[in-house]
Order: C-alpha cells, then sequence, then structure tokens
C-alpha cells in the first residue's frame, strides 16, 4: 500500500458521519494492520499529514479534520496595521480575524492552521495561528540599510511587519540604499529576528527602471529565458514547412484581417465575416495555433505553464512565449502563411449560431488593420481610408452589423457590461510619467470583443456537450452578503434592484447601468457593483459566467499571452482533431485539470496585482510635483478614515478624516456618507468636490488630498519641487510600453474593461493611505467593529466651549 493510498483511507474513514477521533492504536484496528511494517506506516503518514494541515491532533493523541477539532486550514492575508484574515480553503466559509497577538509568526500569503475561538452572537469570527503549513515564499524585495557592514533590508511589501537582518558576509556588497532581493536563513524565533542573505542587487532605488524591477521581483515575476527554453524556441523554422500543410483546411483565398493596436506584434486572433443571402452572417475566428509548437514535455512547454500568462507593465511586457514565437511564427502576421485554430460559425439575424465548425486551417492575412483605421472607416468615413481599402469595406459594414446583433442578444440575456474609463500612463525612455490619458473604446474594440466571445462561448458550449475534461472561465454568482451590502448602498440613489440578498439575475444588474448611464455616480455605482462580485477564474467544471450571463464560457482566443487558452487548443486537438476519448485520455486530463486551473488562476491574480502596482506607482511618481495645485475630482468611496477622491485621469488619493478641519465627522457606514456633527455637511459617493494635492508619498504609492475649504488652510508645505531622481537621457520622449506592449485598448473575453469583473479593485487600506496622521479616535475601529479609543474633538471645538463659558460669566 503507498503512502497516497493510505492517506485516502484515513481521510475517507474521518469523513464518515460517526467518526469519532481515534489514537494509532486505534488506527490501527479500525484498518485491520498486522504487520509492524504497517503500524510504522501508518504512524509516518498520521504525523506526515498533521504537518501539512490535513488532519489535527487533540491533546488526547487522538486525530480528526482540522473542522472536527474546531480547526481549520487557510490563506492568511496580513495587514500593514499587525492583525490579518485567514481565507479558509474550505469554500462557503467566511473569512476568519487573526489579532495580532495571535499571528504566531504567519506573513501574507502563508498556507496556516488555526483553531477558532468562541464566536459571540453578531462578532466576527476570530481565531488563532496555530502553525504554518506552507511559506508562500522565502524570497523577498526591499531597501539595504547599511551598518558598517551588517545591515537590515527594510521590505517593500507593507503587509510583512518585520525587516530582515544580514551579517556581515552576508551583504554581496550591497551598499545604502540599493534596492536588493534577500533569501531567508532563518525565521523569527524567541528574540531573534528573521536573518538573511542578499541574492540579487537590483540597483539604486534612485535609478531609472529599478522601481519596476522592484515590483517584477517582489512578484517573482521571471522576465529572461533559460537557455534550454531559448534553444528549443530558436529551432522552430521561421516558416510553415511544406508537410505542415497536410490536414489542414486551406484558407488561403479568404479576405482574413487582424484587428489590432497600432503598437502591437503578438497578432494571435484573425477575422473574416461574410453575409450569406439567405441574411445569417457567416464569422471566422482564427487562432495562432500556438500548441502545435509548444508541446507538452518540452522545456517550452514548462516555462509557458509556469509563467502562465504575459504580464503588461507600464513601461515593458514580460511575455509569456520567447519573442521569436510570439511576434514570429505564432503572429498572424500579414501575407505570410500562419497555422491556425480556427472556429466558423453561421449565426442568424437574431445572434443565434445555427451551426459551427472547429478546426486546424492555414490562412495568409489579407491585411493587418488597426483599431484607429476600421473606427475611422466606419464612423468617420475617412476618404483616405475608405479608398485605400475600398476592397474590404464591405466586409468591415458587415462586421459592424454583426457585432450590434451579437451585443443586442447579449444585452437581452442579461449580460452586464461595465464602461469604466481606461488611463494608459506614458513614460519617457526612463520610464517617468509623463501624461496620463484616458483610452477611448471605439466600434473597433467593440466588434472584435464580440467575435472573441462567440467563439469562446461556442467552443466552451461544444465541449461541454462532449462530456469530457476541458478547462473553463468561470464567474459565479455573487456572494449573498456582498449582494445585501450593494443593495443597500444603490438605494441610497433611489434604485431598486429585483431580487434578493441571496440571489440575482443578471439582468437586475443591467439594468442599474443603464439607469445611471452618464450621470456622475456611473463610475461609482459600477466599481460598488463590481466589488460586490466574485472574481473570474478557472475551473474544470462548466458553472456558468454571470458578468457575461452564459451558460458555457472558455477562453480560445489568445494563446500567445495566456496559457489556459493553449491548454484549450491542445485540449481541441486531443479530442476532435484526432479522435482520442479514450479511457487513459480522459483520465490523464481529469488528474491534471484542477491543478491546471489552480495554477493559472493564481498565476494571473499576480499579474494582475503587479500591474496595478506599477500602475498606482507611476501615478504617485507623476503627482510628486504638483504638491498644492487644485483639482476637481468625485468622491469614489467613504470609509471611517476618510474619503478616496478620483480625478478624471483615474488617478485617486485620499482626503484622510484627521485633515477635514472644518468640522467634526463621522461615518455612517449603512448610508456611506460623511456628516459633519456642527454644519450638518455631508459628503456622498459621486458628490464632485475641489480638492489640492497635499502629499505624495513614491515608496507608498500614496496621494494625499484636502478639500479645498473657504477659511481653511491646507496643511502641506510649500516646498520646492524636487524630482526623485536625477535624469541624464533627454526628458520628453513618451512611449507606451514598449512596441511590443498587447492591445492594451482591447476587452477581451471577459476580461472587460482594464477593471474586470474578474479584476475586481484591490481593497484600500487606511496604512497605506495615511502618511503621518492617523484617523480620529472616534472614527477608529479595528476589523471587528470595535471601538479603538476616544481622543480629543479638534481645537475649534475647544475654541467654542470657552467662549460660550466667558459668555455666561458675563450674563
Amino acid at each position: 500500500m503507498t503512502t497516497q493510498d493510505l492517506q485516502t483511507m484515513i481521510l475517507a474513514l474521518m469523513k464518515q458521519e460517526d467518526y469519532q477521533p481515534l489514537t494509532v492504536s486505534e488506527f490501527e484496528d479500525k484498518l485491520e494492520m498486522i504487520e509492524a511494517s504497517e503500524f510504522k506506516a501508518l504512524v509516518k503518514t498520521l504525523v506526515k499529514m498533521e504537518a501539512m494541515g490535513k488532519i489535527a491532533r487533540a491533546a488526547d493523541n487522538t486525530y480528526g479534520l482540522p473542522e472536527q477539532m474546531n480547526q481549520m486550514r487557510g490563506r492568511f492575508i496580513g495587514h500593514a496595521k499587525g492583525f490579518g484574515f485567514v481565507v479558509p480553503e474550505q469554500e462557503g466559509m467566511n473569512d476568519v480575524f487573526i489579532p495580532p497577538t495571535e499571528i504566531n509568526g504567519a506573513i501574507n500569503g502563508d498556507t496556516v492552521l488555526i483553531k477558532l475561538a468562541r464566536q459571540s452572537s453578531g462578532d466576527r469570527q476570530e481565531g488563532t495561528i496555530l502553525k504554518v503549513i506552507e511559506r508562500k515564499q522565502t524570497s523577498f524585495v526591499g531597501t539595504f540599510q547599511d551598518n558598517r557592514g551588517y545591515g537590515f533590508v527594510i521590505l517593500d511589501d507593507k503587509k510583512l511587519p518585520f525587516d530582515i537582518f544580514v551579517a556581515k558576509g552576508d551583504t554581496l556588497g550591497a551598499m545604502d540604499g540599493h534596492k536588493v532581493v534577500v533569501e531567508v536563513k532563518e525565521w523569527a524565533t524567541g528574540e531573534r529576528s528573521v536573518s538573511g542573505y542578499i541574492t540579487k542587487i537590483l540597483g539604486h532605488k534612485n535609478d531609472p527602471g529599478v522601481d519596476i524591477l522592484s515590483i517584477i521581483y517582489k512578484y517573482g515575476i521571471t522576465i529572461d529565458f533559460p537557455q534550454e527554453v531559448m534553444n528549443e524556441a530558436n529551432a522552430i523554422p521561421d516558416t510553415v514547412q511544406p508537410n505542415e500543410y497536410e490536414g489542414r483546411r486551406d484558407l488561403r483565398d479568404q479576405t482574413i484581417v487582424t484587428i489590432d493596436g497600432a503598437d502591437a506584434k503578438d497578432l494571435d486572433d484573425a477575422v473574416t465575416v461574410t453575409k450569406n443571402e439567405d441574411g445569417t452572417y457567416k464569422l471566422g475566428v482564427h487562432i495562432a495555433d500556438v500548441s502545435y509548437y509548444v508541446r507538452e514535455g518540452t522545456a517550452l512547454n514548462e516555462e509557458a505553464y509556469d509563467r502562465a500568462t504575459s504580464v503588461y507593465l507600464t513601461d515593458r511586457v514580460i511575455p509569456m512565449l520567447p519573442h521569436r514565437l510570439s511576434n514570429g511564427i505564432c503572429s498572424l502576421n500579414p501575407n505570410v502563411d500562419r497555422l491556425t485554430m480556427s472556429c466558423e460559425m453561421v449565426i442568424d439575424g437574431n445572434g443565434k449560431v445555427v451551426s459551427h465548425e472547429i478546426f486546424e486551417g492555414v490562412i495568409n492575412t489579407t491585411e493587418r488593420m488597426t483599431y484607429t483605421d476600421v473606427y475611422k472607416i466606419l464612423e468617420e468615413k475617412d476618404e483616405e481610408l475608405l479608398t485605400r481599402y475600398a476592397s474590404l469595406v464591405p466586409m468591415f459594414t458587415h462586421m459592424a452589423e454583426l457585432a450590434q446583433i451579437l451585443r443586442n442578444k447579449r444585452a437581452d440575456r442579461g449580460a452586464i457590461d461595465f464602461d469604466f474609463k481606461e488611463s494608459q500612463v506614458l513614460v519617457d525612455v526612463d520610464g517617468w510619467p509623463t501624461d496620463i490619458v484616458i483610452r477611448e473604446r471605439t466600434v473597433a474594440e467593440r466588434l472584435i470583443e464580440e467575435f472573441m466571445l462567440a467563439a469562446n462561448e461556442t467552443v466552451a458550449e461544444h465541449f461541454h456537450w462532449m462530456n469530457v475534461p476541458f478547462l473553463y472561465r468561470i464567474h459565479e454568482d455573487p456572494k449573498p452578503e456582498k449582494l445585501q451590502r450593494f443593495f443597500e448602498f444603490v438605494t441610497n440613489f433611489g434604485l431598486i434592484i429585483k431580487g434578493t440578498g441571496s440571489s440575482v439575475h443578471p439582468k437586475a444588474m443591467q439594468k442599474i447601468i443603464k439607469e445611471i448611464e452618464g450621470l456622475p455616480e456611473e463610475p461609482v455605482i459600477s466599481t460598488m457593483m463590481l466589488r460586490s462580485m466574485q472574481q473570474a477564474k478557472y475551473n474544470p467544471e462548466s458553472l456558468g459566467h454571470f458578468g457575461l450571463s452564459t451558460d458555457f464560457y472558455t477562453h480560445f482566443t489568445s494563446p500567445i499571452r495566456r496559457y489556459p487558452d493553449l491548454i484549450v487548443h491542445r485540449l481541441i486537438r486531443t479530442y476532435l482533431i484526432k479522435g482520442d476519448t479514450s479511457r487513459e485520455t480522459i483520465k490523464k486530463w481529469s488528474e491534471m485539470m484542477d491543478e491546471i486551473a489552480d495554477h493559472t488562476s493564481g498565476r494571473e491574480r499576480r499579474a494582475v496585482e503587479a500591474e496595478r502596482d506599477t500602475d498606482a506607482l507611476k501615478k504617485a511618481q507623476f503627482m510628486v510635483d504638483k504638491v498644492g495645485e487644485e483639482y476637481t475630482g468625485i468622491i469614489s468611496s467613504i470609509t471611517n478614515f476618510g474619503m478616496f477622491i478620483e480625478l478624471p485621469n483615474t488617478i485617486e488619493g485620499l482626503v484622510h478624516i484627521s485633515n477635514m478641519r472644518d468640522d467634526y465627522y463621522n461615518f455612517n457606514d449603512r448610508q456611506m456618507i460623511m456628516i459633519g456633527e456642527r454644519t450638518n455637511r455631508q459628503f456622498r459617493i459621486g458628490d464632485e468636490v475641489k480638492v489640492v494635492v497635499t502629499n505624495v508619498n513614491i515608496e507608498e504609492s500614496a496621494i494625499d488630498f484636502e478639500i479645498v475649504t473657504d477659511g481653511v488652510a491646507p496643511t502641506f508645505k510649500r516646498t520646492r519641487k524636487v524630482a526623485p531622481r536625477v535624469i541624464q537621457a533627454e526628458r520628453g520622449k513618451r512611449r507606451t510600453g514598449g512596441s511590443d506592449r498587447k492591445r492594451s485598448n482591447r476587452r477581451r473575453s471577459d476580461d472587460k474593461p482594464t477593471r474586470r469583473t474578474d479584476d475586481k479593485p484591490a481593497q484600500r487600506s487606511e496604512s497605506r493611505r495615511s502618511t503621518d496622521d492617523k484617523p480620529r479616535a472616534k472614527q477608529e475601529r479595528d476589523p471587528r467593529g470595535k471601538r479603538v479609543g476616544d481622543k480629543e474633538k479638534p481645537k475649534f471645538y475647544e475654541a467654542i466651549a470657552k467662549k460660550n463659558k466667558r459668555s455666561r460669566r458675563r450674563k
């Protein structure tokens, strides 16, 4: 009997309804073990399972499942203030609050075992971390502080409440102010602090490019490809070989185009549309056949799986595949033969796919179009472009017609179409931000979006009915507690949603989006709606997509930049092209799919977090020389410690409650408003306010505002504008993130817009946004909702009290 078999037997026994915790000897009897070797194997397995947190041991040395022992496995999320939460592995359970005194050495991201505390009625569940089962990371990024030979690394991640001691001889020659990567050698025990050794020096913290490089290393994102991977990539021919046409449908005589951003180099999808005599449309979506070149068992595949996605940062792209493939043989460049995985659909006037085919093809794209040019052809009727692309104009017209039909169909079934403003940070040759612009979402982006959605849904439904292991993109229904809070929030705007606190149809949410379209509060309500939803993720089961209001969805259209799409292509080739649905094949993919779904979902979240950090950093850098300048913005969020204000260019800053000095303000969490005690002045989400920039903290990527109030001077110090670093190269040359930056304008599949249904905005913490002042104690509550303490009211209250006292004396 293998260790895995024994673990399975033990877990099966413990999951029985009548199971009572057993000792080792009782397990031996229960499992009818006779040999001494079996007993030894049992002891080793129980100890191993306990160390992994799969089972728990009580004080009387009996074993059971953690939940049977009032214990739980989960992922720890740390807070910069010292407390944290544990997200249970078991679905459907609420997060558990961990006080600072009960963390026991766990750090952000660790897998931990906790013991649940007794819960009072209405209070948040609390717990104690018993042990760390698995460290999320042992390598960190920070700034080295030299102390005559030895030193400390001050970590960039403020959720990690410790510095790392570096002994003399472990500094790698780092100097004061260097950004470094440090590996933990010994975790804190007793009075001993965390110690480590420096493995890489990234450069001085003020050197150009080191800021983003630090974020890349912070998230453990690999930049360079191993030599073995490059050798395999270089061995792939630059052109389609004669033997590779065999068995493929030849589409080279068709009019097929790519439509992408002007700077895109990795063109992984091409489209064609024809209108049939019976009024139906034939839509062809042709996707680069990446899985033909990136095969199982190769170093290329292992590296692509590990990366799982391309990462798009402000001034660079970290690709999933080497550029030789992504910009070369896998890119559907114009006027060259390329291999594809294609999906052709016949769609009627109501947007229904009446028939479809999925097959391997070979194409030769007619033209490489840009969004801008297609927009000018369809909307502006640009004479020069109409003449230049005269032969393609009828097809573009049919594309626009079909896209509108598909969009109407999605709207009818209740798909939620958020339309957030998307910003783009423009940077100079050194990566310093020079401007922030708003991207336009035109008819060109929308029609490509509709075609990709149609292909993804069609492929997903096809393989759902084949009943074979597959990889789906799912978006589960909102959780009841978040849904109920959103219901309460929108009632403040006079909006009513049809549904209950436990369930709602997407169409009800869509109706809200339509009602607020064009109103000042549209961005705010849309954001709050987005926050009420769950994140989309990959899953072996077809559980539907709430945001798109569809039962079947997958990712098929971007295999150059997303590994799940590559897997979907591999499965198409296995089941459909080769016809292999043997028992062995089904078993193989069934066993792999959970791990692939979890890994790729995790890598996607990592990429999104890195992109957000980079975006926030560059926005802070952009505002660093604007202290003292006034702007008009919208209140985007209100908390017990202040208000977040969003400017028209999407930059967001905090008005801390301690800087609202014209009154003493109370936060009404049910109505989400701030109310002044003396003046009764109210601030609501969506209100337009004038603010002044009072402070910018680049290290925290934090921007502080104050409300411009007559008679109350802001607290910022008017100092000379100091650039945080010296630039040697010429300033002012703009670039948009590299020549191979992926279609940043396009909202693809369910990845629309930049802040997507599956990219929920990160919760902004008080410590991250307050650079020097803490919230007023009257407003400050810990995460359990308990009051921390009371402090004095603002000084003007004291002045009023003295004045009233003198007045009474005179009387």
